[in-house]
């Protein structure tokens, strides 16, 4: 135990104050909380946890060097605690500060060797690095020491499957899940993983079992009901909302203009998510003249929860949306501008700004109140396929992602979301553009030229070979595996192999077909 806190913990006035501050940094005071951390620091400057919570807070007040000095300090005052690395690696991650996350992966494992933790998370970071050797000696150093802990064999099958060796991690994993771990997150994951690895062997009936096992098992870990009926009443204020703008609404906030300068032409990439966005945001950030972001939280924080929190006991109105004033709207726009450039050191040069985010596409009419002059992109694909594939994804559970853990609630989502880009493309007043996944895979020039060009720009020849781009960064997206491969068709169509699962959700999917032009 450092010093200072055996100091502090000998003064009740001051742990009920950090306790205060740790409450009201997680009830999101962040302005607040800061105040306090600053004055503690201060105070009892050697201790480390102090710092890394300070950090926290800077970022949700979007002062970046102060998070970064925070996160700086705690690392140098316990430069061997493989659980304080490991969290500052995950905080540098949420602060897109890749070479820091990683070099505070290493020192964990280089801290302990034998910690599995440590080296289950370097080996994590190295595998969405695609430096899947340097995975898998981590992977097998733990194996050496512990070869029957399920953590490590489950990350062991990820890597097999990674590298094609479907059938070794299919053997894997059966053994996990026969071991009968009691641990819930092994007992999801394998079931998860086993399904994926079944879908890329062919074995569809199969797949779709593991698949609803392991989503069966995961609706018990967290309150997922309480979490629908968060969404659902969201959804529903949503649609009112929808419901009373006009065209004259949409067309007035164009006239009002921005309340805030952007440095560039704002650019949404929106869609709902496994509608391809990820593929055409690679395509399109390639080119010099335009500054990609993906999968920012710039827009959820900073204007979304601002405007209209989920658990807020009054919804929206017209009226108030109308009303934001001139300096409000400025202020939002400020902030989410500064959080979404948290990444880019200096003024940004390009003449296009991309943020590529499937969520804000429900929240469209939020972006145009602060930025009216946005460029809409939206991603559309086979409904069928945007459902299979949503229903695949391993994400972290939250009131929109407890949407994924049924079938039947993951075309709910899909209704939803679609249902507001359809109203807001009837309302119009604003530049969109509507773009095919199916139409990127069988000619990638041709409709990545379309988009570009509506982003005001000329075709790149850097852009037809995009992946070899993105091997080379980090990839924030869920999808960061797929998108280092040559863009290829084996993924249209998909849901036909499991036409019998969808089968009782065609009739609710059918005009959503007819909608985008699918048969």
């Amino acid at each position: 135990m450092s010093t200072d806190l055996a100091k502090l913990q000998r003064i009740p006035r001051e742990v009920a104050r950090w306790q205060r501050a740790q409450q009201t940094l997680l009830s999101g005071g962040r302005g607040h909380a800061l105040a306090s951390y600053r004055e503690l620091v201060q105070r009892f400057p050697g201790i480390p946890q102090l710092w890394f919570e300070m950090g926290i807070g800077a970022m949700g007040e979007l002062d970046f060097a102060l998070a970064e000095h925070s996160f700086r300090h705690a690392e140098q005052l316990a430069p061997r605690d493989v659980s304080m690395l490991v969290l500052l690696g995950q905080q540098y991650h949420r602060l897109r500060r890749p070479v820091q996350a990683r070099a505070c992966f290493e020192r964990a494992a280089a801290a302990d060797p034998a910690s599995i933790h440590a080296r289950l998370s370097l080996a994590a970071w190295y595998e969405r690095e695609r430096r899947l050797e340097e995975a898998w000696e981590n992977v097998e150093a733990c194996m050496a020491s512990s070869p029957q802990n399920p953590q490590v064999l489950c990350v062991r099958a990820l890597l097999l499957h990674r590298k094609d060796r479907n059938s070794e991690a299919e053997t894997v994993l059966r053994d996990v899940i026969k071991s009968g771990s009691p641990d819930p997150n092994v007992q999801f994951s394998s079931r998860h993983l086993l399904a994926v690895v079944m879908d890329e062997l062919g074995q569809y009936t199969e797949a779709i079992r593991w698949l609803s096992e392991a989503k069966g098992l995961a609706r018990r870990m967290g309150n997922t009901a309480a979490m629908e009926r968060d969404y659902d009443r969201a959804d529903q204020r949503r649609r009112g909302l929808l419901a009373s703008l006009t065209p004259e609404t949409i067309r007035r906030w164009r006239e009002q203009g921005p309340a805030v300068p952007c440095p560039s032409q704002l650019a949404l990439l929106g869609g709902h998510p496994r509608s391809g966005t990820t593929l055409l945001e690679q395509i399109l950030g390639v080119h010099p003249e335009i500054l990609a972001f993906d999968e920012s939280e710039a827009f959820a924080n900073e204007i979304w929860h601002q405007l209209a929190p989920m658990r807020t006991p009054q919804p929206l109105s017209l009226e108030a949306l109308d009303a934001v004033p001139a300096g409000r709207r400025a202020e939002l726009g400020r902030r989410y501008l500064k959080s979404l450039l948290r990444e880019v050191q200096g003024e940004p040069s390009a003449r296009v700004l991309l943020d590529k985010n499937p969520s804000p596409t429900s929240a469209l009419h939020l972006c145009l109140r602060i930025f009216p002059n946005l460029k809409v992109i939206i991603a559309l694909r086979d409904p069928r396929d945007v459902v299979i594939s949503c229903f695949f994804q391993n994400l972290m559970l939250t009131p929109t992602n407890a949407n994924f853990l049924t079938l039947q609630r993951t075309v709910k989502h899909y209704t939803d979301l679609m249902d507001v880009w359809l109203r807001m493309r009837e309302l119009g007043g604003f530049d969109w553009l509507e773009t095919r996944y199916e139409d990127v895979v069988d000619n990638l020039e041709a409709e990545g030229r379309r988009a570009t060009e509506f982003l005001g720009l000329a075709w790149h020849p850097s852009q037809a070979n995009h992946h070899e781009a993105a091997g080379r960064k980090i990839v924030f997206s869920p999808t960061y595996n797929d998108v280092t491969k040559p863009v290829h068709t084996r993924a249209v169509g998909r849901w036909q192999h499991y036409a019998e699962a969808l089968a009782p959700l065609q009739e609710k999917l059918a005009p959503y077909c007819r909608a985008f032009g699918y048969a």
